[in-house]
């Protein structure tokens, strides 16, 4: 069975409602994101960094830099809607970000240190919310109405994925 280099560990499926332990799952998964990534970069020369994870992709240092981006604009999006009646968050063109000159040439270390505070502080965040609070909803305006519980499954998943990204290039080199 040949697998998906864009998707090595699968399609997220999007959810509705999460139980209480799936939702400490998925916290867990977010507050391993940043070990978990520093892991699958670490060693790498700057050559390997300056491969694409499959033809046509981002290179490893750009999936490095693109995970912190998403993750900062995840963080933000749960603040507004924890603060705000369902507000209209302002999506980004992550192709775009990711051809940026700090995406493509800066020192890996500078988006993993930023990822570390990033999830410190999500973690947080995402461990004192109530029942009432995963409920608590954005509008994307592609994707409509998203909840909380939705996005932290959503960010769990997209953690996994970049570093199955990096990690699935290294062993076919």
């Amino acid at each position: 069975m040949k697998v998906d280099l864009r998707y090595p560990i699968g399609n997220f499926d999007r959810v509705e409602t999460l139980t209480p332990d799936q939702r400490r799952e998925h916290i867990q998964a977010i507050a391993d994101a940043p070990a978990r990534l520093a892991a699958a970069v670490s060693g790498l020369k700057p050559e390997q960094l300056d491969t694409p994870y499959r033809p046509g992709g981002w290179t490893a240092r750009q999936v490095v830099h693109h995970v912190p981006d998403s993750h900062l604009n995840s963080y933000i999006r749960f603040r507004l809607a924890l603060t705000e009646q369902e507000p209209t968050i302002k999506p980004y063109d992550q192709e775009r970000w990711a051809e940026l000159p700090d995406s493509r040439t800066a020192p890996i270390e500078v988006s993993l240190k930023l990822l570390e505070s990033l999830h410190g502080r999500w973690v947080l965040l995402l461990r004192s919310l109530t029942a009432a609070d995963w409920k608590r909803t954005f509008r994307h305006p592609e994707l409509g109405v998203v909840s909380l519980e939705q996005t932290a499954a959503l960010y769990a998943w997209h953690g996994r994925h970049h570093v199955a990204h990096i990690t699935s290039m290294c062993n076919r080199f």
